[in-house]
């Protein structure tokens, strides 16, 4: 199993220095993947601006979205960043994507919130599929590039947690880019099986099973509350005594002896990769869980 680090791009006071930092010790580290998400009416960098500069600053490891939401960008011009991005990076671009879970983001850019389903995700990548096949789509003189490094386009991951979506986008994605909430193996398992079995009756390849989690390694009751106040932060849709009250079994906190274990539990029932989503800023946590990694790996 590998494991890929995510970008501290929903915490504040964020910086060239600090992205870049970040970017290079990940790079440079035991992580398999470079993952960042998108939102839109929040203060975190432009994915996709982002991604241009993640590929000049890493050398090796794979980028993914984790997610873009396509029902926020035109299509076309959606297909065209991700292909530079995919070029920039030699070819290390993994796309993550999903429908997003908040209508702000969507009334943002004056999108229609009834495109919000597998349907319209699903629509928006027919498109872009056909930019990186480099079909003509519209009247012009040369199709829109630049091509993307691989034939056909990066590889696309769905982000979901439910059942129906996985079974939904077996006809187009290469595998899952999911969360879990809790950290309940035998219920990611459950879900698994079901790209499994999703896939296989597609005629696929089987799917990439990749999940993610938030993270704080440290003391107990500190790397504890570091989760609380990044869900505080981050959840900011969802009134406060809400989110204090998941927050004790939200993502994971502790030792780095218990972030093995618990890393070694999601091997056991076969996935691919693990996505870590700190809830810090602080490099140290990108040390502290890149001498779990290397031992594990």
């Amino acid at each position: 199993m590998r494991v890929g680090m995510t970008m501290p791009v929903m915490e504040p006071d964020l910086d060239t220095a600090l992205l870049k930092s970040w970017a290079r010790t990940v790079d440079e580290g035991p992580f398999s993947s470079l993952c960042w998400g998108e939102r839109i009416a929040f203060d975190n960098p432009d994915s996709l601006t982002l991604l241009g500069a993640l590929a000049a600053w890493t050398d090796r490891v794979q980028l993914v979205t984790t997610v873009i939401v396509p029902q926020l960008h035109d299509p076309v011009l959606c297909a065209k960043a991700l292909a530079t991005g995919d070029l920039l990076s030699g070819g290390r671009l993994t796309v993550g994507i999903g429908i997003g879970g908040r209508h702000e983001d969507y009334h943002a850019v004056g999108a229609d919130p009834k495109t919000q389903t597998m349907r319209g995700m699903a629509e928006r990548v027919e498109i872009m599929r056909r930019v990186w096949a480099g079909e003509k789509i519209t009247d012009s003189v040369l199709p829109v590039g630049p091509a993307p490094v691989r034939a056909g386009g990066p590889s696309l991951l769905v982000g979901t947690i439910g059942p129906r979506t996985v079974r939904s986008a077996a006809s187009w994605a290469d595998g899952l880019a999911g969360i879990t909430m809790d950290l309940d193996t035998g219920k990611q398992n459950q879900l698994f099986d079901v790209a499994r079995g999703s896939w296989a009756r597609a005629g696929k390849p089987a799917p990439h099973l990749a999940t993610s989690f938030w993270f704080a390694v440290g003391p107990a009751d500190a790397a504890r509350d570091q989760v609380r106040r990044h869900l505080r932060r981050y959840m900011n849709w969802i009134p406060t005594e809400y989110v204090d009250a998941i927050a004790p079994t939200t993502g994971w906190s502790g030792s780095q002896d218990e972030l093995a274990d618990t890393l070694q539990r999601f091997a056991a029932i076969g996935t691919d990769e693990v996505h870590l989503i700190p809830t810090s800023s602080d490099l140290d946590q990108v040390h502290r869980a890149a001498e779990v990694v290397s031992d594990f790996t």
